[in-house]
């Protein structure tokens, strides 16, 4: 059986978590080109050089890319992908998944999730857009929403299989597109969060981009109320916000490097976590830190946090509901080991050993159907 010949395709490449997935799947397949519709020169850089762009990276189109959809749709359905065996598609809210094989070829499509914005969060983002000029993204979603869902709804049906990040999101795939798929948990660097021999704890923690939807708002309210410690982590666009609603025992800190971070997830009693995320690395660093998780119970979360082992759940968005978790994490005595090694496995070669394993069963099963309709 001849070697395939791989294409990797991503919406864009600027950072974050599905950005790390795309970096794991180079790792595996170093010669396969990587197509996407803008890369910084930050991840040129991290991906050898492998990446392919088009007039989407260039300007005015770089500095226009939240606001073009239809033509990031268009783009991507374009792509000659025609000398490929097996095309793997790493998508989110982008349209990496519009990408077309041919003949034989097998498309199979990592799923972070289907678009937040065309389906359930759709109603979150009319209300905080996460972008300016709110006005126009509001008008440009009530008026595109349903050719979009639509477009988006036809191209997942072209994909071949799905792969989903979560549990959560192989419900969302069913619901929204009705297709099936496998979960396989992202990767997350849990080596460089590994907890320190030893760590006096105090105080809570939680860190990420500061947008509307990750709820840092909620738990600055309940930490204000319960008067207790907490270092909000991070920077965005919700950042000045979030500093005028922080009371005398909120820290908000944008200033927290690399080497830093995990040495503040290390030293908290507890990480706390507001959103409904698709997965969610943040919760699973803390963890690796050895720090034990409050989460709301919804989501992402459901997969790695354990109550009463990992973690403990709040059952609603609510200042009321984070107090009683915090009161119900302060009360446990939590082994910190236990929650380290749990953590262990969402690393990158967890991730990588899944991936394989999957891709490897579904190329067999593709390969005896198409055999099959000879």
């Amino acid at each position: 059986m001849k070697a395939k010949k791989v294409a990797i395709v991503h919406d864009w490449l600027y950072g974050g978590g599905a950005e790390q997935v795309v970096l794991e799947l180079h790792r595996m397949y170093p010669q396969a080109p990587i197509y996407t519709s803008y890369a910084t020169t930050e991840w040129r850089n991290k991906l050898d050089d492998k990446v392919v762009t088009g007039y989407l990276n260039r300007w005015p189109f770089s500095r226009l890319r939240k606001f073009l959809p239809l033509l990031r749709q268009r783009w991507f359905a374009k792509l000659d992908l025609s000398e490929y065996d097996l095309v793997l598609s790493s998508s989110g809210n982008g349209e990496a998944k519009f990408v077309q094989v041919k003949g034989d070829a097998l498309h199979i499509c990592y799923c972070h999730t289907p678009t937040h914005f065309y389906w359930r969060h759709y109603d979150k983002y009319l209300e905080h857009p996460g972008f300016r000029p709110y006005w126009l993204v509001r008008f440009a979603l009530r008026l595109l929403v349903k050719p979009l869902r639509r477009r988006d709804y036809q191209a997942a049906q072209r994909v071949d299989y799905f792969v989903a990040n979560s549990s959560h999101i192989r419900d969302d795939i069913r619901q929204y597109y009705q297709r099936e798929s496998t979960v396989v948990f992202p990767p997350v660097d849990v080596e460089r969060f590994k907890k320190p021999i030893a760590t006096q704890r105090s105080g809570f923690v939680t860190h990420g981009r500061q947008v509307p939807y990750k709820r840092f708002d909620l738990l600055i309210e309940a930490c204000n109320e319960a008067k207790v410690k907490l270092t909000v982590i991070g920077r965005g666009p919700e950042h000045q916000r979030l500093k005028q609603l922080a009371g005398p025992t909120v820290k908000l800190r944008n200033d927290v490097d690399n080497d830093e971070l995990p040495k503040l997830l290390a030293k908290a009693k507890g990480y706390l976590f507001a959103a409904h995320e698709d997965f969610g690395i943040a919760p699973v660093e803390a963890m690796a830190a050895g720090t034990p998780v409050a989460a709301y119970e919804a989501g992402g979360a459901l997969d790695y946090v354990i109550a009463n082992k990992t973690g403990v759940f709040f059952a609603e968005q609510s200042a009321a509901a984070i107090i009683q978790a915090i009161d119900k994490m302060q009360s446990i005595d939590w082994d910190y080991d236990v929650i380290t090694t749990h953590a262990r496995a969402f690393s990158a070669g967890s991730f990588r050993q899944q991936i394989a394993a999957t891709i490897k069963n579904i190329t067999t099963e593709h390969a005896q159907r198409e055999k099959s309709a000879r």
